[in-house]
C-alpha cells in the first residue's frame, strides 16, 4: 500500500470517527432533558430571530446551549417557523421538545369572563383591567368594528386568548358569538336588533334563568297592548347615557325625567339595548312563555312574582313592601346589637 493512499485512508477514518462523535454529541445535546427549577414565562417578540430566541431560552435556563439550538433549528428547517407569544416552561424538557413547542405555537392560554348585562363601556374597562391592554386601544378597536352603535352587540361569555393580546380579534369573536346565536333566532337585521333590546332588558330585570321567558312574555304582552313597559333599568340607562353617571338610587323624579330610554315616559322599546345580554336572555326574547302576565315585582327570595291584572299586582306590591319593612327592622336591630 502506497504511503499517500494509506495517509488519506487514515485521515478519512479519523474524520469519520470525529463525525460520528460529533453526531453522537449533537444527538445527546438535543435529546438531553434540561429545564428551569421552577416555572418561567418567556415572551417571544413578533419577528424575533432564532439567535435572539436562543439567548432568551438560555437566560431562562430552559436550554443549556444557544449554539445547539440555532444549529438544530437551522438543520431541521425550523428556524423560520418559530412563533412569537407568551410561553411557560416548567420541569425538564429536551431541546427538541422546546423547538417543537415554539414551532407549534404552544403558547400560554389566557381567558377572560364577561358577566351578563354589562354596558359596552363596562366590558371594555373590564378587558383593559384583565389583559393589561390600555382602555383607549380597546375603544379604538371596537370603533373600527362598530363605527356607530356599539351597545349590546357583545356576547357575555368566557373567552380564550393569547398574548400579546389582539384586541380587535378578541372583540370580533365576541361580536361573532352573538351573531351566531341571533342568526338562528331571527331572519332580518330589524328582528335581531329587536331581540337585542328585549334581551338586554330581560338581563337587567332578572338573574334567574327560569324567569327570563316570563319577563320576555311581560314585555311582549305590554307591547301588544300598547302599554308603556315601565322597566326601571331602562330609566337608569337613560340617566347614565345623558348624564354620564347614575347615583345608584332611582327616584320618582327619575321615572318622570324623559330620555329616549325612559319606558315610563315613552311607549315601545328603547332605541338601543341597555347592556350586553347573555345567550339565555336572547333565546328568551325570541321565545317568551305563553302566559298573560303584565306585571312583576320582587318576591323577597331573589325572584319575582308575576300578575296578569293590576289588582293582583298591587296586592303583590303591598306584600313586597311589607317584606322590605320587616327586613329593614331586622337590619336596624342587628346594627343596634353591634
Amino acid at each position: 500500500m502506497k504511503q499517500p493512499f494509506r495517509t488519506a485512508l487514515i485521515g478519512a477514518s479519523a474524520l469519520l470517527v470525529l463525525l460520528c462523535v460529533a453526531m453522537g454529541w449533537f444527538y445527546v445535546q438535543i435529546h438531553a432533558e434540561t429545564g428551569p427549577i421552577s416555572a418561567v414565562e418567556i415572551s417571544i417578540p413578533h419577528g424575533a430571530s432564532s439567535p435572539r430566541i436562543a439567548d432568551q431560552l438560555v437566560q431562562a435556563d430552559v436550554i443549556s446551549s444557544a449554539f445547539v439550538f440555532r444549529l438544530y433549528a437551522r438543520l431541521t428547517g425550523r428556524a423560520a417557523h418559530l412563533r412569537s407569544g407568551y410561553y411557560s416552561f416548567a420541569g425538564p424538557a429536551s431541546l427538541q421538545q422546546v423547538v417543537e413547542r415554539l414551532v407549534q405555537g404552544d403558547v400560554m392560554p389566557f381567558q377572560v369572563t364577561i358577566p351578563e348585562g354589562l354596558r359596552t363601556d363596562e366590558v371594555l374597562t373590564l378587558l383593559a383591567a384583565q389583559t393589561g391592554v390600555p382602555l383607549t386601544l380597546w375603544q379604538a378597536a371596537l370603533h373600527q368594528l362598530l363605527p356607530h352603535d356599539d351597545e349590546g352587540r357583545l356576547l357575555p361569555e368566557t373567552y380564550q386568548y393569547t398574548r400579546p393580546v389582539n384586541a380587535k380579534r378578541l372583540l370580533r369573536s365576541m361580536l361573532r358569538a352573538q351573531e351566531d346565536i341571533l342568526e338562528k333566532l331571527a331572519d332580518s337585521d330589524a328582528q335581531r336588533n329587536r331581540l337585542r333590546v328585549m334581551a338586554s332588558i330581560i338581563e337587567k330585570e332578572t338573574a334567574l334563568a327560569s324567569e327570563r321567558p316570563i319577563v320576555a312574555a311581560v314585555i311582549r304582552n305590554r307591547l301588544e297592548r300598547h302599554m308603556p313597559l315601565q322597566m326601571d333599568p331602562t330609566v337608569i340607562y337613560g340617566i347614565w347615557k345623558t348624564h354620564g353617571s347614575f347615583s345608584g338610587n332611582i327616584r320618582r323624579k327619575d321615572l318622570l325625567s324623559d330620555t329616549p330610554w325612559n319606558t315610563y315616559t315613552r311607549r315601545g322599546l328603547p332605541p338601543t339595548p341597555i347592556g350586553n345580554p347573555g345567550a339565555d336572555s336572547l333565546r328568551a326574547a325570541a321565545h317568551p312563555t305563553d302566559v298573560d302576565a303584565l306585571y312583576f315585582v320582587a318576591d323577597g327570595k331573589g325572584g319575582h312574582v308575576f300578575a296578569s291584572t293590576l289588582a293582583e299586582h298591587q296586592a303583590n306590591v303591598r306584600r313586597w313592601i311589607g317584606i322590605e319593612r320587616r327586613q329593614n327592622r331586622i337590619r336596624e336591630k342587628n346594627t343596634v346589637a353591634k
